[in-house]
């Protein structure tokens, strides 16, 4: 009988590159015959029907099941995953490093220096693990995980086989040469060098030209207020901060775009680039990371960001229809070599592997281990639901020095419940 191969993450996103490979794996796992289910610690509410609280993880657990455990930020739900008895599988979808969120975002900063400290933890516990790209499979056998492959990421277009919303983007439909990025508006995304190069553009080259920054902003004012200082000083005009749009609005954008354009200095992959690889727009990309083998001898690659030179190749496409055709032409090549790769296949055949290795021994989990997770959440539903209660806590300078002069004076918290004590 086949296993149970179950996915545990900390959330399942709408519309992004996990969100998609998470869902595509359980239909290829349960087409299989495996039971499968989705353990999340929170879920956009349009996907939530998709998912079992990480909470019930623990009752579905068997020796022989697999976890998929999609490593990305560490969660309360990796840590209970780590120490149950099921074989596990990593998927690894990288961890930006911390330095690029130093103020802009310092929660995010903590969260992913632990996350890459974490990730080491988990060589011993694995049976295998996974990078959803040759870039990332390379970071996990530098952390020392002894059994690495690649799960290839093969993006799913149907998002954007929706009819086009305009009423939007139509205001851009015009003589004027328009510049398309699209992803999150984050510090590694670069999104600074974006408007440097825009800027050149727009002064030496064509006046007549518009930056359009497509992408979720949430979390990251600090950083989109900086980007607004600094198109100030440069005295840049026409760049637009579109946000978070629907697919059909991602459709129109696509359409009205001349050129795609990414700075990114950190990409585990970057599907956006495959998007606009399938929407036929030519892209212009910084040579980072995954960012080479993501477009595999297609679009242009760049390797010094000076801002005239990148506007001059801007200029060269958005000019030379011929040229442009040969970039997408090439782009359709490349993405046709991507969705040529057998997903199914090759998934199908790690879980094989996995099943037939003799079984690792299990690291060691601290004693009162599940008595702190009990403690930890019954913490969380005091913060959620009585938050009040935390207004009786003394302050943390006070707490310092009550902890100097007697030992054990500090006391469990959901820090080290659900953190430290996992090791």
């Amino acid at each position: 009988m086949a296993p149970a191969v179950h996915q545990v993450l900390a959330t399942l996103g709408y519309g992004d590159a996990i969100g998609h490979e998470v869902v595509g794996i359980q239909r290829v796992l349960r087409d299989a015959g495996h039971e499968s289910d989705i353990f999340v610690e929170t879920a956009d509410p349009r996907l939530e029907d998709l998912t079992v609280d990480f909470r019930e993880l623990p009752d579905a657990s068997h020796p022989d099941n697999i976890l998929i455990h999609h490593f990305s930020i560490g969660s309360r739900a990796s840590r209970i995953a780590y120490a149950l008895p099921d074989r596990m599988v990593l998927v690894y979808h990288n961890i930006t490093p911390p330095q690029y969120f130093v103020d802009v975002h310092p929660l995010l900063v903590q969260l992913c220096f632990l996350g890459r400290r974490e990730l080491g933890f988990y060589a011993s516990r694995c049976d295998l693990a996974l990078g959803d790209s040759e870039f990332n499979r390379q970071e996990l056998e530098a952390a020392g995980f002894p059994h690495t492959g690649v799960l290839p990421v093969v993006p799913g277009f149907a998002h954007l086989a929706v009819p086009a919303d305009a009423r939007q983007a139509g205001s851009f439909d015009d003589e004027w040469v328009n510049l398309l990025f699209v992803g999150r508006i984050i510090p590694n995304k670069r999104i600074e060098d974006l408007i440097r190069w825009f800027h050149a553009y727009k002064r030496w080259f064509n006046p007549r030209s518009r930056l359009l920054l497509v992408g979720a902003q949430g979390g990251f004012e600090r950083y989109l207020a900086m980007l607004h200082r600094f198109m100030a000083t440069l005295g840049v005009a026409d760049v637009h901060f579109l946000g978070q749009l629907s697919n059909e609005e991602l459709v129109a954008y696509y359409e009205v775009a001349d050129v795609f354009l990414c700075a990114s200095e950190h990409e585990g992959f970057c599907v956006p680039l495959m998007e606009a690889f399938h929407m036929g727009v030519p892209v212009i990309a910084y040579a980072a990371t995954a960012v080479p083998a993501t477009m595999d001898g297609a679009g242009v690659l760049v390797t010094d960001k000076n801002p005239v030179d990148v506007a001059a190749l801007i200029h060269e496409i958005a000019t030379n229809d011929a040229l442009a055709d040969r970039i997408v032409c090439g782009q359709d090549a490349a993405l046709a070599r991507l969705e040529a790769r057998d997903f199914r296949g090759t998934l199908l055949r790690f879980i094989d592997q996995v099943r037939a290795r003799p079984r690792l021994p299990h690291p060691p989990t601290a004693f009162d281990f599940w008595d702190q997770v009990a403690l930890a959440e019954e913490l969380e539903e005091i913060r959620m639901y009585r938050p009040a209660a935390y207004q009786a806590l003394p302050k943390e300078e006070e707490r310092i020095e009550g902890a100097e002069g007697s030992e054990g004076a500090e006391g469990p918290n959901m820090k080290s419940a659900t953190a430290d004590n996992v090791r």
